[in-house]
C-alpha cells in the first residue's frame, strides 16, 4: 500500500513539475528581463556606429537613401524588417521610429492609428530599441508582404479568432469576421510555422533578448500599462532571424529580393516659389490626440511630424522630432465595424487615388496593388509612374472622402 501511495505520490509530482516547468520555461523566455531594464539604458551606441563621414555611394532599395559601403555591407546580410508600432498616446514617445526606411500608418481600432515599419538600411548603421510593439491587422500584413520573399514581421499578437475559455477554442461565429483575422492570413502565406517562421509573435515565438517588456521604458517611478511594455532589440531579431534561417538568403540559398520591385528615386530638387508649408489631416474626427500635420522644413527639404498638435519624438535619440523626405496620403476604402469585436478594414489591395508631398510641392494620381505580396505602385495623372526624393517615405492610409488640408 505504502508503495502504490508512494508512487501516485510521485507521479502527481512529476506531472505537476512538468506542467509548471513547460510554463515557466514559456514565461521565462517570453518575460525574462536582464538587469538593469531602465529607460536610461539606450542600446543606440553612437560610438559603435560605423563612420557617417564616410562617401555616401550605395542607394538604398527601399526608399533611395544613399549610405557608405560599410553599411550596404551590413543590410546585404539581412532582409527587410517589418514591425507592428503602435501610436497610442500613452506610449508616447516611441523608440525607434525615426529609423524606419518607410512607415505606414492607418487606423487600428477606435480611431487610434498605429504603425507598420519597415526597417532595413538604416537599421544597418547601429543598434536601437525599437517600441512599443503591437498586435497585427490584415492590412499591415498587406503592406509587409510587399517587402520580398519571407520579410521579417515582428509584432504581439494580432486580431485572431482563438479562445482559451471558448468551446473547441474558437470564438462564437460574428466574434470575429474571418477578414480581419490576422493569424488565419499569416497562416494561409506561410510566415508562422510555429518558432521556425519569419512571422515573429512576442505572445508565442518570441522573447528575450529579442523582445522583452519594459515597464519604465518612460518613466522611472511609474510602470506604463503593460501594452504599453514591449520593447525590441533590433540586433537581437536580426539575430533570431538568421537563426531561424531568414538572413539575406533563406536556408534554400533563396535571395530576399529576387521578386522584390523598387520604387523610383530622384535627387532633392525643392521649389524656389508656392511653396506648401502645412499639410494636416484627421484620421477620424472624435479623435483629436491623433491628428497628423507636418510642416515644411525649407532648408531641409523635408517634413516635421506632428501628432495631436505636439511635435511626435522619437525617444531613442534626445526626443529628436521624426521627420520624412516624402508624404504620401493614400486614400483607401474604410469598412466596419464587420464583426462584434469592432474591427474595421480597409482596403489596401485594388486601387485608389493619393497625394505625393515632397520637394515642397504636390503630386496627385493614383495607387494599385494587384495582391498581398505585389507592390503598390503610385502613378501620375498621365499614368506615369512617380519617383520619390531619397529618404524616408511616410504613407498615411486615410479613409477616401478625408479633407486633406495644405
Amino acid at each position: 500500500m505504502k508503495k502504490i501511495s508512494f508512487a501516485l505520490i510521485a507521479n502527481f509530482i512529476g506531472l505537476y513539475l512538468l506542467s509548471t516547468g513547460v510554463s515557466w520555461a514559456a514565461f521565462s523566455y517570453l518575460k525574462k528581463e536582464p538587469d538593469g531594464s531602465s529607460k536610461k539604458q539606450n542600446v543606440s551606441d553612437e560610438s559603435s556606429a560605423i563612420d557617417p563621414g564616410l562617401p555616401k555611394t550605395e542607394e538604398c532599395p527601399i526608399n533611395g537613401a544613399m549610405y557608405s559601403e560599410p553599411v550596404r555591407d551590413i543590410w546585404e546580410t539581412r532582409r527587410p524588417l517589418t514591425a507592428m508600432v503602435e501610436n497610442h498616446l500613452d506610449a508616447r514617445p516611441l523608440s525607434g521610429i525615426s529609423r524606419a526606411d518607410v512607415v505606414y500608418e492607418a487606423v487600428a481600432e477606435g480611431g487610434i492609428t498605429r504603425f507598420l515599419g519597415v526597417f532595413y538600411c538604416d537599421a544597418a548603421i547601429s543598434d536601437f530599441r525599437l517600441a512599443v510593439i503591437r498586435s497585427a491587422r490584415v492590412y499591415y500584413i498587406n503592406w509587409a508582404a510587399e517587402y520580398g520573399t519571407y520579410p521579417i514581421f515582428l509584432h504581439w499578437g494580432g486580431a485572431n479568432n482563438i479562445c482559451n475559455s471558448c468551446y473547441r477554442g474558437v470564438k462564437e461565429q460574428g466574434k470575429i469576421a474571418s477578414e480581419v483575422d490576422a493569424f488565419k492570413l499569416l497562416d494561409k502565406i506561410g510566415w508562422r510555422n510555429g518558432t521556425y517562421g519569419n512571422d515573429m509573435d512576442g505572445q508565442s515565438n518570441l522573447g528575450y533578448p529579442a523582445l522583452k517588456r519594459l515597464p519604465n521604458r518612460l518613466s522611472d517611478t511609474e510602470d506604463a500599462a503593460t501594452e504599453h511594455q514591449p520593447t525590441a532589440f533590433i540586433n537581437d531579431v536580426y539575430k533570431e532571424a538568421e537563426d531561424r534561417g531568414f538572413s539575406y538568403v533563406d536556408s534554400d540559398g533563396k535571395k530576399w529580393n529576387e521578386n522584390f520591385r523598387q520604387w523610383l528615386f530622384t535627387n532633392d530638387k525643392p521649389v524656389k516659389e508656392e511653396i506648401i508649408k502645412d499639410i494636416s489631416f484627421v484620421f477620424w474626427s472624435n479623435k483629436g490626440d491623433y491628428d497628423v500635420s507636418w510642416k515644411y522644413d525649407e532648408e531641409n527639404n523635408l517634413y516635421k511630424r506632428f501628432n495631436g498638435g505636439r511635435e511626435f519624438v522619437d525617444l531613442e535619440y534626445d526626443n529628436r522630432q521624426v521627420s520624412a523626405k516624402n508624404i504620401v496620403i493614400q486614400f483607401v476604402k474604410e469598412r466596419g465595424p464587420v464583426d462584434q469585436e469592432l474591427h474595421m478594414n480597409y482596403d489596401i489591395v485594388g486601387k485608389g487615388d493619393f497625394l505625393l508631398f515632397n520637394n515642397g510641392t504636390v503630386t496627385e494620381g493614383t495607387w494599385k496593388k494587384e495582391g498581398i505580396t505585389a507592390r503598390t505602385a503610385f502613378f501620375d495623372e498621365k499614368g506615369k509612374e512617380i519617383s520619390f526624393v531619397r529618404g524616408q517615405i511616410w504613407i498615411e492610409a486615410i479613409p477616401t472622402g478625408n479633407k486633406i488640408n495644405y
